[in-house]
């Protein structure tokens, strides 16, 4: 009978059937093996017992046991497990370990219970027990048979807990312990599509992990990441929240109906907001989240695309805060991908040119130079500005092959005017993020306009604020130091816009602010912008910089800014971008030429 049953269990555990069911099965047929007998199996946690199975009795006693904490007067099991010893006990009804518990088995009309740890090494991992309906202890064929269930059990247990300890480290994280990206993806292609209950995503983005890692070391960003992930999964369950890698997490919301994520959200970004220690600095966790519900018609990837569409506008616009989506989100998304798309085909058709929009002196109307503007040729014939491509320049990428072409452009305008002995004195480039984290920016101006004979004086780099000082990162600051040092000068362009204020005008090295068009356009009687361009003006004359009015398109503009001290300026007023033929011709005829008898007041 004993071998019958190894086998027939071994059976099931060598197929990796479920444990609950292989357990099922050995009580069953040692139940019909041992007429009066009801097995019942407990699994432990090193504290308290679980029903594992136990077929013949009652779900209402299973249920009562389970979660039970184990102890020498907590019943038959309860003892075994705590003592590790097989415990007999042949009255229930007088037994002093049965005295809390009796009264759940004794309508049960069971008299008897005979319990015997289950071991993996010194480790008890559950209990295997006899009930009986008589006062009695077991016979000896029931204690060899009961060996060989303990025996049996421990197997089958050992196996499981191998496997869940495989599954363990195949879905979870391992520096915060919660459930891992492939937990994630399986959740979302397995058990989702089947869920009845409404259900949404959150992705959670670390904000300032690359600022902590870089000043503090990755000792203090791994402690972040733990940071917010034990926070997060405070607030969301641990069962909910996923780690997908990186700065990432995701957390699974779901309910009955209505659900609010804009509110888990903000529990969540509140949860992080109180500064925390890692490995000894003080950090202030930050994070943005984007949101998405699961609709009826959209699939689980569906939703997850929609919650990256979120974070990502989250992060463009809204950093530190939720973004949920909603229809028509992605547009913004979809026309970044078919701006790069058709920028890279002009790059490769050779479509992209420079323009030239002239700098005047106010005073006389004469020339002192011009900004190269990026300009893209349709495949039909039409010219268009680069604003309207300009979400292609977020593409790394992109943006540096842009940069190469018009400096190419531009070193070779350049040297033909100058060839040819036109008065120009400078021409403006405007720089990307992209071109000063590629790490070779000087190298290749100073390549390319050294291969053009070009010198660095007729160059100004044309930087805005936000490239300057959104990212809050010194690697910008110290290129532009390095590249002033090599004679090349720098504007701060679109100024006032940004993330300038006038104290940044006394450590920020630049040659040359632009007020921005928005200021120009408010210089009316009443108006603040009036103002506020003055006092620009007198600041950094004072400080020994250069102004340039952007955007001037009236005569009072121009003549109220002239007033005002502002030397000079460009706009529609003056001439619109030009090509390089219409640039040469008005620079040999309005061109500011510095001789004995003109003054370079008006030169940059």
């Amino acid at each position: 009978m004993i071998l019958e049953l190894q086998n027939a269990i071994l059976e099931m555990i060598a197929k990796g059937e479920p444990l609950a069911a292989t357990i099922e099965q050995l009580c069953l047929r040692v139940e019909a093996a041992v007429p009066g007998i009801i097995a019942s199996v407990l699994t432990f946690d090193g504290s308290r017992l679980h029903t594992l199975s136990g077929p013949s009795l009652p779900p209402d006693y299973s249920a009562a046991v389970d979660n039970l904490e184990a102890g020498p007067f907590a019943g038959s099991c309860g003892a075994a497990a705590h003592f590790g010893e097989a415990v007999v006990v042949t009255d229930i009804e007088t037994d002093p370990r049965w005295q809390d518990f009796k009264s759940l088995v004794l309508p049960l009309g069971l008299r008897a219970c005979w319990s015997s740890p289950i071991k993996s090494g010194d480790r008890v991992i559950g209990t295997f027990a006899f009930y009986h309906r008589d006062h009695r202890g077991p016979k000896a064929v029931e204690r060899d048979l009961v060996e060989a269930c303990v025996h049996l059990c421990t197997i089958a247990i050992d196996r499981e807990e191998r496997v869940m300890e495989r599954q363990r480290l195949t879905y979870s994280d391992a520096m915060t312990g919660l459930s891992n990206r492939a937990r994630f993806n399986q959740l979302l292609a397995e058990d989702l599509p089947r869920s009845r209950r409404a259900w949404g995503i959150l992705l959670v983005d670390i904000d300032n992990l690359k600022l902590v890692n870089d000043t503090f070391g990755h000792a203090a960003g791994d402690a972040l990441i733990q940071v917010v992930a034990d926070r997060v999964a405070t607030t969301a369950g641990a069962k909910n929240t996923f780690r997908l890698g990186g700065d990432e997490f995701a957390v699974i919301v779901s309910g009955d109906k209505d659900l609010d994520l804009k509110a888990r959200a903000t529990d969540i970004l509140a949860a992080l907001s109180s500064p925390s220690t890692c490995d000894g600095h003080v950090v202030f966790p930050a994070a943005t989240i984007g949101g998405a519900l699961a609709e009826i018609e959209t699939n689980p990837d569906q939703t997850r695309q929609n919650a990256d569409v979120a974070l990502y506008h989250a992060k463009e616009h809204n950093r530190g805060r939720y973004v949920q989506h909603y229809p028509g989100l992605g547009t913004a998304l979809t026309r970044r991908f078919r701006a790069v798309r058709d920028v890279g085909v002009a790059l490769e058709d050779d479509r992209i040119d420079a323009h030239y929009q002239p700098i005047l002196r106010l005073d006389t109307r004469e020339i002192v130079g011009f900004e190269a503007l990026c300009r893209m040729t349709t495949p039909s014939g039409e010219i268009i500005a680069a604003a309207h491509f300009h979400e292609a320049t977020k593409d790394a990428h992109i943006a540096a092959e842009l940069t190469q072409r018009m400096l190419l452009r531009v070193a070779r305008d350049i040297r033909s005017w100058l060839a040819r002995g036109l008065p120009l004195q400078h021409v403006g480039i405007n720089l990307s993020a992209a071109d000063f984290r590629g790490g070779n920016l000087q190298d290749r101006l100073c390549r390319i306009f050294g291969e053009a004979e070009v010198p660095l004086k007729h160059i100004i780099l044309e930087v805005t604020e936000s490239v300057y000082l959104g990212q809050r990162d010194y690697v910008v600051a110290d290129e532009i130091k390095a590249l002033r040092s090599k004679g090349l000068r720098v504007a701060l362009d679109d100024f006032g816009t940004g993330y300038a204020s006038l104290t940044h005008l006394l450590t920020v090295p630049v040659d040359i602010i632009k007020i921005d068009k928005s200021f120009i356009d408010r210089m009316v009687p009443g108006d603040a912008g009036t103002v506020i361009v003055e006092g620009l003006i007198g600041i950094a004359h004072k400080l020994g910089i250069r102004v340039v009015a952007e955007g001037i398109e009236t005569e009072p503009q121009a003549v109220r800014l002239s007033q005002l001290g502002c030397k000079l300026g460009q706009g529609y007023l003056f001439s619109k971008a030009v090509d390089r033929t219409v640039a040469a011709a008005i620079l040999e005829q309005h061109g500011q030429r510095l001789n004995q008898d003109k003054t370079r007041a008006g030169a940059i």
